[in-house]
Order: C-alpha cells, then structure tokens, then sequence
C-alpha cells in the first residue's frame, strides 16, 4: 500500500498508518484516513486477533472467580477472628472485641505471615509481582508462588493487617492472563497487555469498579489510554466484575452516602488542598519505598512481622480503624463522622502502620489505605476550611481528598476520579472540585518525584533476575505497549 495522504492535495503524508487495515477500504469525503484521529491507531505489536480476544473473556472469567474464592476467604478468616458480624461492620466488630480478641488475631497473623512467606519465599521459585511482570518482565509469573502468595495475603489481612485487599485478586487475574497467554501460544507484548489486564479486571471485581478497573489497566499498568488498550482493558474488566457478582455484592463499597452538591468553598480549598495532597504523597511513597527495600531477609522474616503487628495491636486498642485495610476509616470521613482530632490521628497513623506492615515482609494492596489516608486528610483539613467558609459537608472535602491522594499515588488521575465515584456512587456535583484537586496533587508529586504506590515496591534488579529463572533485567523498563 503507498503513502496516504493526510488530505486532497496536501503534501505531509500522515503520520499513523491503520494496521490492520478496516473493512471500508473507501474514505470519507474529506480523504482522510480514519487514523487522523489519534486514538483510532493501529494494535501495534500487539495485534487483537481472534485468539487474543477469547483469552480476554476467559482471564475476566478467571479473575472474577478468583476474586468470590479470595474474598470468601478474607470473610471467612474475618468472622473466625472477630464474630459473626465482622464482615458488615469489620470496625465494630473490632470495637467491640475485648483486648485480649483484639490483640490475639494480630499475633496469629504475625506467626502466619512470618512462616508463612519465609516457605514461601524460601521453596517455591517463580514471579508474584505483576507489576513487575508487566514493566520490567516477559508477562509471566508463577502459579504456584503466586496462589501462595494471594491466600497468605487475604489471611492476614482478614486478621487485622493493615494492608489492602486487593493485591491478591490483582495478582490472579494477572496469573489467569500468563497463564492463559501460554497456553494459546501469544506473542509476549499480547501476554504482557492480557497479564494487565487480568491485574485491573482483579481489582475490579472485588471493588465493583469495572470502569476504574480498566482506567487502571490502562493508565497504570501500560501507561496508554489508546483504543488498542482500551477497548480489552473494558471488555476483561466488564467480565470480570459480572462473573464475581455471582458471589459478591453488585453495589458499591461505600452506600448510602449523601449526594454532595458544588460549592465555591469546596473548588477553592481544592488549590492548597491539591498542592498539599500532592507533597504527602510523595513523603508516603518515599515510606513504601523504604520498608519494600529493607525487608528482613533469612531467619528475620519469621520474626519481623511479630514487632511490626505488635506495634499494630497497641495503637489498636486506642485506635481500632487501624485494624484491616482503611475501608472503615474512608467511610467515616465520607459520611463525616468524628472529630478532627481523630481524622487527624488517622491520617498521621495510618500511613505508619501500612508501612509497618509492609517492612515486615507481609505482602498485601496499597489502594485503600492510599484511599484511606486521602480521606482522612481531607476531612481534617476541610474540618479546619469551613471554621472560616461553613457550609460545606466534612464528607465533601473527605471525598476530594481520596481522589487527589489516590491519583498522586498511583500517578494516575483518571483513575483515581473513575475509582472514588465509583466506590460511592456519588460526587458528581464535586467533579469540578475533584478534578481541581486530583490534577494539582497529581502534578505536584510528578515534579518533586515521580514514583508511585506500585513502582515504589519494584524489586531490585538482581532479585527480579533471580526470582524469574535468570531473566536478564535491561536498565530502563519497556515503554507503553504499542
């Protein structure tokens, strides 16, 4: 096929050449291709074939069953630690805990992690880390580790960890796609492209959040928000996220919640609230990035997770919102419930404890707690605004500040606005405010570092090359799948 040209009688040939190429071979009245519009590109090296679009549906399929199992298990491990009811009402089931049934779970969680990854680590070989698989790697990652890794992962969190939930369904929806990708025989950019998104359609299911699912396949884990990306990223996500309403709930995360409505008061407070936003994230991942390097290597990762849930159960006592992944604390802030003193205790707190956590070598998700810490910042420093601007809800300025902390975190503000609506199904009359907000913290943290909540946790070059049989680790990361 020659050159086309980008129009009658222009002379500069297009830059975008469609491959493959449509069934309507005869061009519109201006005579321009249809990859003038930039988003309407060709797949690149990663061709949507038949065959890739069938392991799409599958890994959705996969993931979405994957995530009922991981989540009846975090249930289950829930209601055996803290009563019938803690599913529902996992903070008041705590509360309500004397303190020996408080502290009890953590150190059982603390044996658990501590044994159990030290096994883990130590005897069974392969990739869990799909970030990593995605970025750095060839796609693939090793079931076995991998299904370890997500039971253990759930355990504890179900026991009171301070970690997020979603790593583990994250981590087998990326395993449904390497796996998956194999067995068809794709190339590795179509595994690595079906291993991200299998991670987002993990998050999605268990969160309900399809459209942020495949915003954060996208926007996170490939860094292209094009149609060749897009349009499996929706379809796997979407699959995903109706498989797992054959066992989870269909409504969102955080009900019931007020539907608040625009005010100046609230865009203002968004520019220093934004900026600030954006300066925390930065001293938070900084943290993730610090305790994710200095995991106790050996005989040390039995007993570091004993200190660090140690301290977790202590701070407990005072504070039980601290206990499991930050949910409780997010929907206290969002219906505005408690005084500032204690979101700001939450907010200082918070943080500490995830990292804790984590530098004990425990592996869990980042999402809520990042959601969490936003939330409770967000209530405190909107508490502190309307003593000079009343009138606007404490909720309204927690629910901007889960955005603008979720998209410096992940470094993905499209996804941070899609994942809060779609957690509380609400916050649409603050779009503008959160926009605002999300778009200031998100370019302050880029300017003073860049790094984000999941590239923080990479690990080092020489451990990757061993952890994945040997693979050479090249110094820059692959770009954007094409």
């Amino acid at each position: 096929m020659g050159i086309r040209r980008s129009g009658r009688g222009a002379g500069r040939p297009s830059e975008r050449l469609r491959q493959p190429q449509p069934l309507l071979r005869r061009r519109i009245a201006s005579g321009r291709g249809a990859t003038d519009q930039p988003n309407v590109t060709g797949d690149g090296d990663v061709p949507l074939t038949a065959r890739f679009w069938l392991t799409v549906v599958l890994t959705g399929v996969g993931a979405g069953l994957f995530g009922i199992v991981l989540m009846l298990l975090l249930g289950a491990v829930a209601r055996l630690a803290f009563g019938p009811g803690a599913v529902e009402d996992f903070q008041g089931a705590v509360e309500r805990a004397s303190w020996p049934g408080r502290v009890i779970p953590l150190l059982v969680a603390a044996v658990v992690a501590g044994v159990g990854w030290f096994l883990l680590r130590r005897y069974v070989s392969g990739r869990s880390d799909a970030d990593d698989a995605v970025w750095t790697g060839d796609g693939r990652l090793g079931f076995r580790r991998s299904a370890g890794t997500s039971v253990l992962s759930v355990t504890v969190v179900g026991l009171g960890a301070s970690l997020g939930r979603e790593a583990a369904p994250k981590l087998m929806g990326a395993v449904c796609g390497s796996v998956l990708a194999g067995r068809a025989g794709l190339t590795t950019p179509q595994r690595r492209l079906l291993v991200a998104c299998g991670a987002g359609a993990g998050l999605a299911c268990v969160y309900n959040v399809p459209l942020g699912g495949a915003l954060f396949t996208a926007e996170v884990l490939i860094g292209a928000v094009r149609l060749p990306v897009m349009l499996p990223a929706l379809a796997c996500s979407a699959v995903a996220t109706l498989t797992a309403w054959i066992g989870l709930p269909s409504g969102p995360v955080y009900a019931d919640l007020p539907d608040f409505a625009f005010s100046a008061s609230a865009l203002v407070w968004a520019v220093p609230a934004g900026v600030l936003t954006g300066l925390v994230a930065v001293v938070f991942v900084r943290l993730i990035a610090w305790a994710s390097h200095r995991v106790p290597r050996g005989r040390g990762m039995l007993v570091a997770p004993l200190a660090a849930f140690a301290v977790l159960a202590a701070l407990g006592l005072a504070f039980p919102q601290l206990y499991g992944n930050g949910q409780d604390i997010a929907e206290q802030a969002f219906a505005g419930i408690g005084a500032l003193w204690l979101f700001a205790a939450l907010f200082a707190l918070k943080p500490l404890v995830t990292v804790l956590c984590l530098g004990s070598g425990a592996s869990g998700g980042l999402f809520t707690p990042t959601l969490a810490c936003g939330a409770a910042l967000g209530a405190c420093l909107g508490g502190l605004w309307s003593l000079l601007w009343p009138g606007t809800p404490v909720g309204a300025y927690a629910m901007i500040g889960a955005a603008a902390m979720i998209g410096a975190g992940m470094q993905a503000p499209l996804a941070g606005l899609a994942l809060v609506l779609e957690l509380t199904h609400t916050g649409f009359g603050l779009m503008v405010p959160m926009m605002v907000a999300t778009l200031l913290a998100t370019a302050m943290s880029r300017w003073v570092d860049g790094y984000s909540i999941y590239s923080a946790r990479l690990p080092e070059r020489a451990a990757a090359g061993r952890a994945s049989g040997g693979q050479q680790q090249v110094d820059e990361p692959p770009g954007p799948l094409r």
